[in-house]
């Protein structure tokens, strides 16, 4: 006999749990505590399952039939609506956008599998997501991918696209973990025919760096971008170390510059100890900054970092026309490298100035900072760079600011 609204009101819990029956399969559990249930019962492959709807009174007595109507027809087509509805758990709700889902995937894998998530944020804040954060994970195509990817290469960055279309693909791989679509639309896209990944073996001779850096002084890039490329090759920090260096950690009566841990690569705080050139130059740069907390503050704010992609663009402009064959900014730092293992410093030296992690076994056992011997290396080196550049042509003279 079907259930009444009238007597589903009447029902009252008793010491054990019992239920209720509505008609094809629906019924009610009325637990000893008080609380209510309703289920659909169904047979599916000569098997019979069980499918839970929802609590009585939040869920009606008409809506339960109406979720069971819905669970009967999925049922009939020789599908599982007690599956499809764990498999939903799992992938959350079928219009999930790209945006919502992306939430979730920096929050479950991305944070958790690397420490440092900075740049892929950037990428998913300014190369996906005004273009695809609106769109349904499930309706996604290799077209949709395609073109975000392609807009970074023909921006002629293709490293990037490439770092695109990677967060794209691991993204996308866990939708088809959740169950959200059945396949990567990335996964038609591969690798190598957007960007091929080349050892990197470039480092710069001294005549070389010589006309990069005077090349550097006499364009017409921003002030702050010619002091920051002779920073990098003399202190041997990293593009982004700088770019996120803020004046607090900035000793220049100590010569010091602390990187914190969150903006170092190995996860943990870094000592770059400061020849005289580099505290000239630092010197410099925070007039620049004026009030700003940043060592370089963005061109049109001052509380944010210039971006990214700046220095790189400052590069570019400054050797265009030179005869030097093509290097990044990273080489900078190989070129230090070289050069100073070729002078015949100890390379657990050179690899603590570098802020590397070293392997091995040496790696576990020693713990030595080798600051004495990084401070007479830095200066050493950086007398070698003012020799090709001076640090002083960066500088305005007093009587003029």
């Amino acid at each position: 006999m079907a259930l009444t609204d009238t007597a589903l009101k009447a029902l009252k819990p008793r010491d054990k749990t019992y239920t209720v029956s509505d008609d094809r399969g629906l019924y009610l559990e009325v637990f000893s505590t008080g609380g209510m249930v309703w289920r659909y019962r169904y047979r599916l492959n000569g098997k019979y399952e069980k499918l839970t709807l929802g609590k009585y009174p939040a869920l009606t007595l008409k809506n339960a039939r109406l979720m069971r109507d819905g669970a009967s027809q999925i049922a009939a087509i020789g599908e599982s609506p007690a599956q499809k509805k764990q498999q939903s758990k799992i992938a959350g709700p079928e219009n999930t956008t790209l945006k919502q889902f992306a939430e979730r995937f920096f929050k479950e894998i991305q944070q958790r599998d690397r420490k440092d998530t900075t740049m892929p944020r950037r990428y998913l804040d300014k190369d996906i997501l005004p273009y695809l954060g609106s769109k349904a994970v499930r309706d996604l195509t290799a077209e949709d991918v395609r073109s975000v990817i392609w807009k970074k290469k023909e921006q002629g960055f293709d490293a990037a696209a490439g770092q695109v279309r990677g967060l794209l693909k691991r993204m996308l791989d866990y939708a088809v973990t959740c169950g959200l679509i059945s396949s990567n639309p990335v996964s038609a896209l591969p690798i190598r025919h957007i960007y091929k990944t080349v050892s990197r073996e470039r480092a710069l001779t001294t005549g070389e760096i010589k006309q990069f850096l005077q090349a550097v002084h006499l364009s017409n890039i921003r002030r702050q971008f010619k002091i920051s490329l002779q920073l990098i090759l003399m202190t041997l920090v990293r593009k982004s170390e700088l770019l996120l260096a803020k004046k607090r950690d900035v000793y220049l009566e100590e010569a010091e510059w602390h990187i914190p841990q969150g903006n170092s690569k190995t996860g943990k705080p870094h000592i770059v100890y400061l020849s005289d050139q580099a505290v000239i130059l630092f010197r410099e740069l925070f007039i620049l900054a004026g009030t700003s907390e940043w060592v370089l503050p963005g061109r049109g704010s001052l509380i944010k970092p210039f971006a990214h992609n700046a220095l790189n663009k400052a590069l570019k402009v400054s050797l265009q026309g030179q005869e030097i064959p093509a290097f990044t900014i990273h080489d900078l730092r190989r070129t230090a490298s070289t050069l100073l293992h070729e002078q015949g410093w100890a390379s657990d030296v050179v690899e603590k100035a570098l802020n590397h992690t070293i392997g091995g076994v040496r790696g576990v056992y020693n713990r030595a900072e080798y600051s004495e011997q990084r401070k007479a290396m830095l200066q050493a080196w950086a007398d070698i760079i003012d020799t090709l550049a001076p640090a002083m042509n960066l500088v305005v003279p007093r009587a003029e600011r």
